[in-house]
């Protein structure tokens, strides 16, 4: 069987989507497209901002940008460069795009577990009767010093209750957090329908800052989760009761 579920790469695209829906607006954090004016703009309010392909997967070519006394540094992976200026690092940005579009993003910083930065994956499915679910949620525990959490970049999957817990959350707020993330990830399944027919599943990656508010940081049409083979067969078994469905393999 075909793997039949829509799959859109633009970030900007989806992000506009989530921008023009009321309850979900106030999940997203500023995002912008890249130029020379929305980086100066991003830059003059935000202290930390993230640089990021607008078609990229996997958390490579993320750049995240802070300020360093009167100039600026970068970091991709665990390379970091210098900056005196806005426009030496403009310059430097531009070059790395290479022609192609790149987003900024406000810079979200993430809550740690034990030390590591973490951030949550909700996995939303539809059923065979056309009804969305929250089917699963796991976190991706990042290597302190990387840039991204992803498991392509060195990071961990883990349990989304015991990583919370490690964070210092409590019982009832993890339970809170939890009927929160699954509200907003049938939300956005709902949202997407109305944009375009035929999407079947989402992985949501949401960030939670030190205060716990849940941020949207991307929304994946075509969501990896064969990791979790490894890490929780039931959780696997079901997502992929659902995939198979709809001709995913895994």
């Amino acid at each position: 069987m075909r793997y039949k579920s829509t799959s859109i790469k633009s970030k900007w695209l989806k992000t506009k989507w989530l921008l023009r829906a009321a309850k979900i607006r106030s999940y997203v954090p500023q995002t912008l497209l890249f130029s020379r004016s929305s980086l100066g703009s991003m830059l003059s309010r935000y202290s930390t901002v993230y640089f990021k392909p607008t078609g990229g997967t996997g958390g490579f070519h993320i750049v995240r940008i802070t300020k360093a006394g009167n100039g600026y540094q970068t970091q991709h992976n665990s390379a970091k460069k210098r900056f005196p200026t806005r426009d030496a690092l403009y310059g430097h940005l531009k070059k790395r795009a290479k022609g192609r579009s790149f987003l900024m993003q406000k810079g979200i910083k993430l809550a740690a577990a034990n030390g590591r930065p973490f951030d949550i994956r909700v996995m939303v499915q539809k059923s065979v009767g056309g009804v969305w679910k929250s089917t699963a949620l796991f976190t991706k525990v990042g290597r302190p010093g990387k840039v991204a959490t992803n498991y392509h970049q060195g990071g961990d999957l883990g349990y989304f209750q015991q990583t919370m817990s490690k964070a210092g959350f409590s019982k009832s707020r993890i339970k809170e957090k939890e009927a929160e993330l699954k509200r907003l990830g049938t939300s956005v399944g709902r949202l997407f329908d109305k944009r375009i027919s035929g999407f079947r599943e989402l992985g949501l990656d949401v960030a939670l800052d030190a205060r716990g508010r849940a941020w949207i940081l991307e929304v994946n049409t075509r969501p990896q989760f064969y990791p979790l083979r490894r890490m929780n067969k039931s959780m696997y078994r079901r997502i992929m009761s659902y995939a198979r469905k709809y001709g995913r393999k895994g």
